[in-house]
């Protein structure tokens, strides 16, 4: 039986592994041609024994790497009909005085900028092709209050939600969609290290405790979001920010660090 995506032809950004990983895969499975892109080699591991992938090295936050991508996409699967705009880094955990510049600059021109180029470039390639698209990006719950990442990381993931929103918006009448997902605690190679740090203490069954499931989640739980944002079946949804994370936004309860000048007793 085919599949949602059969005959459709995809790129998924951050595909060396997680989310990235897992969603090329669905896709695939469901009947896409799915090119997959990273700036590792971990993108040819995510192609490797499916069909359908195919794999190539790319920067999401260069603008000449994804024009590279879209133009790929159209050569080799005939076109674009859904951009998963996925790659992103986390820039850790330092305090908002402890960051640099540069450390925002590196973190927004992949995270931020590297979505518009996506949304630029690809909604420009649907229009030429005269055809109705979808695009989806990564947010996330740090994305919507703090408390759920460091301070460049939750600006450039809150700026993502906006940017869906107004592209949405400039996009109107286009057939073109515009979402994205939030996920929560999802065990990636962005959160492998704490994920590791838990279990090496003897702790990882209280990972995610903080949200209502009492658990962390999967890539696969966030693909198959990806993947109805992308579909028919959320035809009337755009220009939406889909929340992925057990419940935890729901209260986004946290530890507040101490404050500039304050005692602890």
């Amino acid at each position: 039986m085919a599949g949602r995506f059969a005959g459709k032809s995809v790129l998924v950004t951050g595909a060396g592994s997680g989310i990235g990983r897992a969603t090329a895969r669905l896709f695939a499975s469901e009947g896409a041609k799915v090119l997959a892109v990273d700036v590792t080699d971990g993108v040819e591991e995510t192609a490797a024994g499916h069909d359908g992938i195919f794999a190539m090295r790319g920067d999401a936050g260069s603008e000449a790497d994804v024009t590279a991508m879209i133009a790929a996409a159209i050569e080799k699967q005939g076109g674009i009909d859904v951009i998963f705009a996925n790659a992103g880094i986390s820039g850790g955990l330092p305090g908002i005085l402890d960051q640099s510049v540069e450390d925002w600059q590196a973190l927004l021109q992949v995270n931020l900028i590297g979505p518009f180029l996506a949304i630029k470039h690809g909604a420009k390639a649907m229009l030429d092709a005269g055809k109705p698209g979808a695009i989806v990006c990564t947010a996330s719950v740090a994305g919507l209050r703090a408390g759920a990442g460091g301070p460049a990381y939750s600006a450039s993931k809150a700026g993502v939600i906006n940017l869906v929103q107004t592209a949405a918006q400039q996009l109107s009448g286009s057939g073109i969609r515009v979402n994205a997902v939030c996920p929560g605690l999802i065990e990636t190679g962005m959160t492998q290290p704490f994920y590791d740090l838990a279990r090496a203490k003897g702790k990882g069954d209280q990972l995610g405790m903080l949200n209502p499931l009492k658990r962390g989640g999967e890539p696969i739980e966030i693909a198959t979001a990806v993947a109805f944002l992308a579909s028919d079946e959320a035809s009337y949804v755009n220009g939406h920010a889909l929340v992925v994370d057990a419940g935890l936004s729901s209260s986004h309860p946290f530890a507040r660090p101490r404050g500039i000048g304050e005692t602890t007793f």
